[in-house]
């Protein structure tokens, strides 16, 4: 086994700054317990981690400004050139390093792990999204050149990588098929809630606005993510189920925030439905902790079916029952925790919704279900195993 203390790793983030991206910090302080000197290269918050150097916990955080794309492909293009610029540019004031792991999207963060393994480093990939099924399940423009493109990047990642490391099996037979990969040198590391970060506070009554139930979702708010599935399901929970019993939170932000305040409004849910964008932590789980049902209402495409879902990790680690849509990995994470509609099936999610609102009974019963899977098989510290065994793997692969 190779020597791990006093190596240095530097982890490339472009999607989300840190510590804000859960699983990047995981990360961070799981290479760190193990002896490693750890680097990350990063955006700019907007709210948080704004500072352009930081080290917090004796992890090194340099990050850059970066404005989000707007305007569809074109808009990413130009964000993601801005930020491989300035990868490129904190890389080389960092220096040499011993394992340069690079968190995507996009997929172009190879082209600066190429030039710091011409200094020596292995190449870790760490590919938290599958960025062909990403292209196809935000923008409806079919296999066009765009798509050609970002396959063929893909490859030219899997092709550089020394090791991939994957979020679940799905991922894991994507990185052997279509990346040629050697089983050997794909990892399965497991994004999974800080579980320090979900502790259940006594219910707030006074959050359900006077009803008796709490109708919860949390997390991204993308063009996949379905926020636009479950405003519809709740409008016919209750125009065609005739439930109004209930009150629905919305907590997160993203690129269709303001469209999906907007449809609530036109589907007629403003007296039952808030949008609390980003919100502290402690009032996170004041939510959670009240809530009687979460919603999972990512529908099935290419990309959502073989994704694990953190908001379903994050409801299992509060005991809430969830109802979900029929994708693959969200049955491999929540088990029974969740019930499952066909996929995008808006009315059946609605009634799946009003049955357990019904059965207090069945909803502890899948509450404790979860809590004790994210506890127990599919907790972080099985996923930091993995992570130190790739990395060891990185570097006895000469």
């Amino acid at each position: 086994m190779w020597d791990l203390p006093g190596k240095k790793a530097l982890i490339l983030v472009e999607n989300l700054s840190v510590p804000f991206d859960r699983r990047v910090w995981q990360e961070c302080t799981t290479l760190r317990d193990a002896g490693w000197e750890v680097n990350v290269i990063c955006p700019q918050g907007t709210k948080r981690d704004t500072e352009p150097y930081a080290v917090i916990d004796e992890v090194r955080i340099h990050r850059y400004p970066l404005k989000a794309a707007t305007g569809g492909p074109a808009g990413y293009l130009q964000e993601y050139g801005s930020a491989l610029w300035h990868t490129f540019r904190l890389a080389r004031k960092v220096g040499p390093v011993d394992v340069v792991h690079a968190c995507n999207p996009p997929d172009l963060l190879f082209l600066v792990a190429l030039m710091l393994k011409r200094r020596g480093a292995k190449f870790v990939f760490d590919q938290h999204d599958l960025v062909p099924e990403l292209y196809l399940s935000r923008f409806d423009r079919g296999e066009d050149r765009l798509y050609r493109a970002v396959c063929a990047l893909e490859r030219m990642t899997y092709r550089a990588a020394d090791v991939v490391i994957a979020t679940n099996e799905s991922y894991r037979d994507v990185a052997l098929s279509r990346g040629r990969k050697r089983p050997d040198d794909v990892f399965v590391v497991r994004s999974a809630p800080a579980v320090e970060r979900f502790r259940r506070v006594p219910a707030e009554p006074e959050l359900k606005g006077g009803k008796p139930y709490l109708l919860c979702y949390l997390g991204v708010m993308g063009p996949q993510d379905g926020v636009d599935y479950a405003l519809r399901a709740l409008r016919l929970l209750r125009d065609e189920v005739g439930r109004s019993d209930w009150r629905a939170v919305f907590v997160g932000a993203g690129d269709t925030f303001d469209d999906m305040v907007a449809l609530s409004r036109e589907l007629g849910l403003a007296d039952c439905v808030e949008f609390t964008g980003r919100i502290p932590d402690e009032d996170l789980v004041r939510y959670l902790s009240t809530a009687d049902v979460c919603l999972s209402p990512d529908p099935r495409n290419p990309l959502n079916d073989v994704s694990t879902m953190n908001k379903i990790m994050e409801y299992m680690a509060m005991a809430r029952p969830i109802v979900s849509f029929d994708l693959r990995e969200a049955r491999v994470s929540a088990g029974e925790a969740a019930v499952y509609a066909p996929a995008n099936d808006e009315l059946e999610f609605a009634k799946l919704t009003a049955r357990l609102l019904d059965d207090p009974e069945e909803r502890k019963r899948m509450g404790e279900l979860g809590q004790a899977r994210v506890e127990g098989p599919l907790a972080w510290s099985n996923s930091a195993k993995s992570l130190v065994a790739a990395y060891e793997h990185a570097m006895e692969n000469n």
